[in-house]
Order: structure tokens, then sequence, then C-alpha cells
């Protein structure tokens, strides 16, 4: 059902993309936007890992540098047989984690320092098995290909909105007239970004879930969550709030309409389902 959900959000975002290109500049204007679009994702398809990781200036480690946290790494790929992903360390305080790359073959999960210093193993295990169940089911491709979507959304709407102050639209152009000028510019970029956050969410759940199936650490996941929600140290995202949807804890996450647009679901709610998958279901594992 989660992946029946995330299909058709996805294709809500790329039918509103093309039809903001239509309504800018007919199908000539839909074919463009639509090759920016694949141009764009060609480039997060295979650079964003590296552009995230130098970001953050992350460093890989090996097992000698830190044995608890790949040995735990190396436990969980080995439960699921999956290569072992690549592992970083992040030099903040904050308590954070992520994972990143194309697919299981070339993918990295990294985590600050901050994360490891209040985390137990148990806790840590939870963890890293949110985020390998993400590289196990892509997650990071989805959300790379909604987030430039997104993006590009935003840039059409931008086009729009310096159209209609300059009078750069004649009627022919222009499909819906001023209030396809309207759409474009204002609704459709807010309908993207709820729809990208509904996405994320969708995920978030599903690698709750999964962490909980390959680890049976349900409850150390819902107790690092708190944890992570709990810390007064926020990862700084500020100048690069496109990556928020891959922590595991999003820090930019607000109250009342604000959590609207926030990449992930609600710490509380998480913590619940957790608990409920706890009691429902023993030790055990679904390929």
């Amino acid at each position: 059902m989660n992946n029946l959900k995330v299909f058709l959000l996805m294709l809500s975002l790329m039918v509103l993309f093309m039809g903001i290109g239509y309504m800018l500049g007919g199908r000539n204007g839909m074919f463009l936007a639509f090759c920016v679009a694949t141009a764009m994702n060609f480039f997060t398809y295979w650079y964003s890992d590296r552009m995230i990781l130098r970001m953050y200036r992350a460093r890989e480690i090996q097992e000698s540098d830190h044995p608890k946290l790949y040995r735990v790494v190396r436990r969980i790929a080995t439960e699921v047989t999956m290569p072992i992903p690549k592992v970083y360390i992040v030099p903040s305080e904050a308590p954070n984690a992520f994972a990143t790359g194309r697919n299981a073959e070339h993918a990295a999960v990294a985590v600050t320092e901050g994360l490891l210093a209040i985390l137990n193993e148990d806790e840590l295990e939870g963890v890293l098995g949110h985020e390998i169940a993400h590289i196990r089911h892509r997650d990071m491709l989805i959300g790379t290909v909604a987030a430039t979507f997104a993006g590009a959304i935003g840039i059409l709407a931008a086009i729009a909105r310096w159209g209609a102050i300059f009078g750069g639209y004649s009627r022919e152009n222009n499909r819906g007239g001023g209030i396809g000028l309207l759409v474009a510019a204002i609704v459709a970029p807010l309908v993207a970004l709820i729809i990208q956050t509904a996405i994320s969410r969708q995920r978030e759940y599903k690698a709750d879930a999964e962490s909980g199936r390959i680890t049976g650490k349900y409850l150390p996941l819902a107790s690092a969550l708190e944890k992570l929600h709990r810390s007064p140290v926020r990862l700084n995202l500020d100048r690069h709030p496109a990556t928020a949807n891959l922590m595991i804890a999003n820090p930019l996450s607000g109250r009342g309409i604000s959590s609207m647009f926030s990449t992930h679901p609600p710490v509380k709610k998480r913590i619940e389902k957790l608990r409920e998958l706890a009691q429902q279901a023993p030790y055990q594992y679904y390929a």
C-alpha cells in the first residue's frame, strides 16, 4: 500500500510539472521543462552522494577507526544480504544520521559524532537499520527525484512570476491565461512541496518498521528518536535545507501550520507506531 501511495504521489508531481510547462509554453514549453528535469535528475543521480558527504565534511572510516559502529553496520548488512555500505562520521555535536547513494552497491551511511555520543549499541543498531532500510528500498533515489521535480517546479514558478510582472507571456504562449499564470506561479509550488513531503513521510514510516523487522530493535529505535528529538543541539541545515529529508530526525520540523511542510512525520507518532509494532511482532525478519 505504501509503495502504491508513493507511486501515485510521484506521478502527480510529474504531471503537475509537465502541466506547468504546457501552461507557460504549450507543447514546446512542456518538452523543454521535461528536458531540464531529466538533466537535473541525471546530475543528482550520479553526483548527489559525493556532494552531500562533502557538504557535511563527512570522513570515511574503516573498522579499525570505530569498531562498534562498523560492527553494527556490517551485522545489519549481512542480515539482509546486501553489500556493506561505506561508513562515514560527520564532525558535528548534533545527533543525526543519513544514508546516501544511488543504489545498494554505491551507498553510504553517515552518523554524527553527537549521535555516537548519546546512543547505546541497541539504539545505534535501530538507527542504522532505519538507514539501511532506506538503501534497500532505494529511498534516496525516490527522494532525489521528488526534490528535483519540486525544485524544477519552483524554477518554472519563478519564471511565471517574472513573466506576470513584465508581461512576458502572450495569450498564445500562456495556455491558461491569467488563472493559469496564477496557478503556475503560486499554487503549483505549494502543491509540489506538499506532495514531496508526503512522499518523504511515507518512506520514513516504512523505514522505521523495516528497521524493527531487520534488527528486532523497535523499542531502542523509539528511544533513539526520543533522544534525538529532545537534544538541545540541532544539525545546522540553514544553508542546505534541501538535505533535511535525508536525516533520520528532521531539524527543520516545526509546529502548527509549518508542520504541514515537514519532510518527516511527527516524532510522537513515529514512536507510537514503533511501540505498537513491538507489541504485535516478536523478533523476525521478512525479506
